[in-house]
């Protein structure tokens, strides 16, 4: 009796190459140390960098080991620059939205909508407010984990 074998051969998986992603956005800012400040004790964010370039001084901030990072900018090579009130939205994920817009609150600044369930959004709690430069900051309830 002969007994027939059939071999199969896997076919090897390639990892496909890593994609593009936004590693951080810029955002000018009037004070440098004031907006630092904001982003770090008011939101909680880490200052990931310094750089003190010939024109002008930037901080890198952002959540730890999360997403992409802010770069707040200022110049300081005389040229005139708008900071105030431009049309930015800075979008957070934070875990208490409620938390977040009371500590911004408590800093002195405006809070735009306060943070509230959204029903076309699965319930999550989204709010807006203010920066230091007027910007408008996104208050969105971080994920839960699955």
């Amino acid at each position: 009796m002969t007994t027939a074998t059939t071999t199969t051969t896997a076919t090897p998986t390639t990892t496909p190459a890593p994609t593009a992603y936004i590693g951080a956005v810029g955002v000018g800012v009037s004070d440098l140390a004031r907006s630092a400040d904001f982003y770090t004790r008011v939101l909680g964010m880490k200052v990931i960098t310094t750089f003190k370039l010939d024109y002008m001084d930037e901080i890198v901030v952002g959540f730890e080991g999360r997403g992409s990072a802010l770069v707040l900018m200022h110049w300081t090579d005389g040229s005139v620059r708008n900071y105030a009130d431009n049309p930015i939205k800075i979008v957070l994920y934070v875990p208490d939205p409620t938390a977040a817009a009371e500590a911004i609150r408590a800093d002195g600044l405006e809070i735009v909508r306060e943070p509230t369930p959204i029903a076309t959004l699965g319930g999550a709690v989204v709010g807006f407010a203010k920066d230091p430069d007027g910007y408008l900051v996104e208050l969105l309830q971080r994920p839960s984990k699955a």
